[in-house]
């Protein structure tokens, strides 16, 4: 099993540099693998769309890279785990774009994308220390996140000084609109009862918090 993930994370990278001198849809196996300094058998039983498939998951994994967030709020440990994310996409910029056009206009990719989506937002908030049911439901603070990375892509598409201006920017005022609206649903979400003195939920808090590692715009 280790093997064929070493296999789709290798096929990736390499059909990622090829991405960015020709369209995602061009790629055959027998060019990646090339690419990649392996035979075509190597990739036996995988397809362009096991490749583009693996991209979120290759991609997330930066999130935790740097082990746990360690910020003074919620919003700035997402805001730098977030980040990395990005950060890593950058070096492969011109492929990676290359296979998003791709995937926008093919349907049986862009159907997968909210399953990706969800996967990176948990995965955030995983690494953000964030993945419980404190402040809001974990699926609801999932599919909050989930809608954040995906605004937060489109602005990085569009990105192309090498500052992360137009990132950082969309990436944070996302966040606050998220908790805004965290904020706002609270009031309707029952409070679990337990015994004990109650310790507020991160969510709920209302400071300003120091600027987070990468300082938005």
């Amino acid at each position: 099993m280790e093997e064929e993930i070493d296999i789709v994370e290798t096929g990736l990278l390499s059909a990622l540099r090829l991405a960015g001198d020709a369209p995602w849809g061009s790629l055959t196996l027998s060019a990646i693998a090339t690419e990649a300094g392996l035979s075509l058998s190597d990739f036996y039983g995988l397809t362009r769309d096991d490749l583009a498939n693996a991209f979120d998951l290759h991609f997330d994994r930066a999130m935790s890279a740097e082990g746990p967030a360690g910020g003074d709020s919620p919003r700035e440990r997402l805001f730098d785990v977030i980040m990395l994310r990005f950060e890593a996409m950058e070096d492969y910029r011109a492929g990676a774009i290359s296979l998003m056009r791709d995937r926008d206009r093919t349907p049986r990719l862009l159907l997968r994308l909210p399953q990706h989506r969800a996967a990176s937002a948990h995965w955030a908030l995983a690494s953000a220390g964030l993945d419980d049911d404190s402040g809001a439901p974990l699926g609801l603070k999932v599919a909050a996140i989930a809608f954040v990375i995906d605004r937060t892509e489109r602005a990085w598409r569009k990105d192309t000084n090498g500052d992360f201006a137009l990132t950082m920017a969309a990436l944070d005022k996302s966040l606050r609109a998220a908790e805004e609206r965290m904020l706002r649903l609270q009031k309707y979400i029952p409070k679990k009862t337990e015994s004990g003195p109650q310790e507020p939920d991160d969510a709920e808090e209302t400071h300003e918090p120091t600027r987070p590692r990468h300082e938005p715009p």
